[in-house]
């Protein structure tokens, strides 16, 4: 693979970076099906604690024709450029876990330079695993919990969280090639994609925003804040099941994929390690609590006996 020098910018000291944490991608570009990976993006950025380690070069990665950066008019002057972004941050979870996080725009040019820079950058700072997360369109209904299809290496993840194995040929992602030459080093390893019912792929369903965090939860232990997500996927859904109440046909649509979904999921009686018998997800403050009980009895447990 070619040199992947100057292809992006360390912005901090290395040794500030702690070794052997997670890394957690999401890039947004292609086939984000309810905007699942931008809002997980946007969610993590905008309620965590986080600044940037690396930022990449966008003139040796974005088309700007394709996706243009945005431009501020006031009245008769440029105010201000909002370039794009695509950087590696240095964040914390809900609980003050430190991770990495890769963030931004799929780059356009230059796949195999950018898939050796984020080897390099893998191996600068002993990441311990790396996990990111896709959204694609599929014919499955919204009245059903959203299913993943996992990639990777990390076995016990493929065969606890995916409910669709397919056998097929499919258009890449950049971080797709990324997964692929990490398996090719043994790095532990897991890409989720998100099945997002078709006849929502192009709204931005908070759910799947959901999905996605509970599904890098389930892969890193990572704890974050969901809260608000779930009060807007509970409204969004609200108005999804007064439309369908509403129009004969989509109701007969979604009938028969919920018919589908069931007598598939028969056949594939899979259900994720962090929900509890009724298939319910515990809220962020159940999680962080239960941790900080582990926690303290792990204390406990180190403190010499008198």
């Amino acid at each position: 693979m070619r040199d992947p020098d100057g292809l992006y910018d360390l912005l901090v000291d290395p040794d500030e970076v702690p070794r052997g944490l997670p890394l957690v991608a999401g890039l947004t570009g292609f086939a984000d099906a309810g905007s699942a990976v931008s809002q997980f993006n946007d969610y993590l950025i905008d309620s965590l604690d986080h600044h940037i380690v690396a930022r990449f070069d966008n003139d040796e990665l974005l088309d700007y024709r394709a996706r243009r950066p945005i431009i501020y008019f006031d009245r008769d002057h440029l105010a201000d450029f909002t370039p794009s972004q695509l950087a590696l941050s240095l964040a914390q979870d809900e609980v003050g876990q430190p991770f990495l996080l890769l963030t931004g725009y799929e780059p356009d040019f230059k796949w195999e330079r950018f898939t050796a820079a984020i080897l390099d950058l893998v191996a600068r700072f002993d990441v311990k695993s790396t996990t990111w997360v896709h959204a694609i369109p599929m014919p499955v209904p919204h009245t059903r919990p959203i299913g993943v299809t996992v990639s990777g290496n990390r076995s016990e993840l493929t065969e606890t969280l995916s409910v669709w194995k397919p056998q097929t040929q499919a258009p890449a992602n950049a971080l797709h090639l990324v997964e692929y030459r990490l398996q090719q080093l043994d790095h532990p390893t897991a890409g989720f994609v998100l099945l997002i019912p078709h006849y929502l792929g192009d709204t931005e369903f908070p759910l799947a925003a959901v999905a996605a965090l509970e599904s890098v939860s389930a892969a890193t232990g990572l704890i974050f804040p969901t809260d608000a997500l779930r009060e807007s996927g509970r409204e969004f859904l609200v108005k999804i099941d007064d439309q369908v109440q509403n129009n004969p046909e989509l109701a007969k649509l979604v009938s028969t994929l919920e018919e589908r979904h069931d007598s598939y999921m028969l056949d594939n009686p899979l259900r994720s390690p962090l929900t509890d018998e009724d298939g319910e997800l515990p809220t962020a403050d159940a999680i962080a609590a239960e941790l900080q009980n582990f926690l303290a009895m792990r204390r406990d447990d180190d403190t010499p006996s008198i």
